[in-house]
């Protein structure tokens, strides 16, 4: 809890308030690869751990999550996908000036030379949008798709090696326009609800997401932070490798989320990872390292008991989505070496088909290894709990883990622990588990018989790596870690009135006045700024000087 800081000015204690606006995406707009709506049950724990902390909730969705989430109050939603929001056409003139900007914005997407004409290519579109909303219907129209054929097909335009259709133009032009939305949302404004009132933007997620805090910093002068439980530029690239579009179409795109994170990356006050991989990444794409800090993800499941006995027969239990990113085909492999050594063992292998018939190809797999009849797929999904009680051992054999929840969830079961040394594992798992090396067979079916035959050091192994994701994971640190990241920026951030932000004029730190930093139950004075006649010098310092006092963590 944040101390009360007391003044003169007031008789009862106050606390530190800040305004924040969290501004997350439910559904990544392209193309469904991760599935169901994420990152709203991480920003619930963090309103509801930082109760001293006014949240304005601000949600990008895609179509068909919509109207389930647009019935939470004190939520505000848009959607990315589905009929455009509705609108006018820009007239003659505002249609140049739109094609103008849309240009600079394509030109910097597909010719490497004008990659700098990205940003201000964006805050030109945001600024026609607030004046007169007519951007969607401008983005829909033709003369945008002919800005958009004209460019894409000049000489040196990046297309991926194939000249871009009639319809790839279509199918880029709606794509663009979906990404594009929240820069004609109605958010931006200085009046209660608006980005321009609040104090800083803590964007979830990142991509689309991160285009309303880029313009409320560009306007109003509002810091964000950014906060990414596995990186959204990552997840487009592995995402277009399934993606139902031809290459010139997936390089655009990929040009614009390459250059939309490189951009938000640079204007970030912070960038908050949620694991040291994810931070390395950061680095690689352009991060700042003196901006970059670490918060592991809170999960809630580290307040639930420990998985029960364990069963009688040997088994491994493996979870993950049947793909080959998770690499089930490697488990299996390496199960028929175990039973080769302990024919009591048994697999089994939790999960949805990331692939069509994929569930076939390993059934098929384990039938020509002769192990079919002791491996089992369940078709129904259990809880995590429920999953890693029922076996003996925890295996992850995937090539690539850049989450750390899976991993931790497991270890919070008390189960020993088996996984590939990639992404996370080493970060996450440390000690207190088993490291193979991928894509190996025999080092995975050693690790799992040295476990499945030393009780004891299963044991040892499934409290260990218990206690470590407990103190990792737990929900408090989290909160506690946001409230002095908030704090912090909020005293070293200077506040830019919209009526300040002329060219060349140096911003004021402590422009808001006292009464804008705390709560209290008496009405507060005349603000600074505004102060009633009569005012003295000396009651400005004073003013000034608690505004200090008050920012200060």
């Amino acid at each position: 809890m944040v101390p009360p800081v007391r003044s003169s000015r007031f008789a009862l204690p106050l606390e530190v308030v800040v305004r924040i606006a969290l501004l997350t995406e439910g559904v990544h707009s392209v193309p469904q690869r991760f599935g169901a709506v994420r990152g709203t049950g991480w920003c619930d724990r963090l309103v509801e751990g930082l109760p001293e902390h006014e949240f304005e909730r601000y949600l990008l969705l895609a179509g068909s999550a919509a109207p389930a989430a647009a019935d939470r109050p004190g939520l505000r939603t848009l959607a990315l996908r589905g009929p455009r929001p509705a609108g006018r056409r820009p007239g003659a003139v505002r249609r140049r000036h739109y094609a103008r900007a849309y240009e600079q914005l394509v030109r910097a997407l597909v010719l490497p030379r004008e990659r700098g004409g990205f940003a201000p290519g964006l805050h030109r579109l945001a600024a026609l949008a607030r004046e007169d909303g007519a951007l969607p219907a401008f983005l829909a129209s033709g003369h945008a798709h002919a800005v958009l054929e004209r460019v894409w097909r000049s000489p040196g335009a990046e297309t991926a090696a194939g000249q871009p259709l009639v319809r790839d133009v279509l199918v880029a032009g709606d794509l663009l326009e979906q990404c594009l939305r929240p820069l004609a949302a109605d958010w931006y404004g200085e009046e209660p609800g608006g980005l321009g009132a609040v104090d800083l933007c803590h964007v979830v997620g990142g991509g689309p997401a991160a285009l309303p805090a880029l313009v409320a910093k560009e306007r109003y002068g509002v810091p964000f932070v950014l906060t990414e439980h596995g990186l959204h530029l990552r997840e487009q690239y592995l995402g277009y490798r399934q993606a139902p579009y031809r290459w010139p179409v997936r390089a655009l795109l990929l040009s614009f989320f390459r250059l939309l994170t490189a951009e938000t990356y640079r204007q970030a006050a912070l960038l908050t990872p949620g694991s040291g991989y994810d931070r390395e990444w950061q680095l690689r794409c352009g991060a700042r390292p003196e901006r970059v800090r670490v918060v592991y993800q809170g999960l809630p499941a580290v307040a639930r008991p420990a998985a029960g006995p364990e069963p009688e027969r040997p088994t491994l239990v493996w979870a993950g989505r049947l793909e080959p990113a998770a690499d089930p085909e490697l488990m299996l492999h390496a199960f028929a070496r175990i039973r080769a050594d302990l024919p009591a063992a048994r697999l089994v292998m939790h999960g949805p088909e990331g692939l069509p018939g994929y569930r076939a190809h390993c059934l098929a797999v384990a039938a020509r290894l002769g192990v079919a009849e002791q491996v089992e797929f369940p078709q129904r999904p259990l809880p995590a709990a429920e999953v890693w009680g029922g076996g003996t051992v925890a295996v992850f054999s995937a090539r690539s883990l850049s989450r750390p929840r899976p991993l931790a969830d497991a270890m919070l079961s008390g189960r020993a622990l088996v996984a590939t040394d990639v992404g996370v594992a080493r970060e996450v798992v440390g000690p207190t588990g088993l490291l193979v090396p991928p894509c190996d067979p025999a080092a995975l079916a050693v690790a799992c018989l040295a476990l499945l035959g030393d009780e004891e050091r299963r044991a040892r192994l499934g409290l260990s790596g218990r206690l470590r994701a407990q103190e990792r994971f737990a929900v408090e640190p989290v909160t506690a870690a946001f409230r002095e990241i908030y704090l912090e920026l909020v005293s070293q951030w200077p506040a830019f009135p919209a009526a300040e932000r002329r060219p060349g004029a140096v911003p004021r730190p402590f422009t808001r006045p006292a009464e804008y930093w705390v709560a209290g139950e008496e009405e507060p004075g005349p603000a600074i700024a505004g102060a009633a006649p009569g005012t003295g010098e000396s009651a400005l310092v004073a003013a000034e000087g608690t505004a200090a006092m008050a920012r200060v963590p």
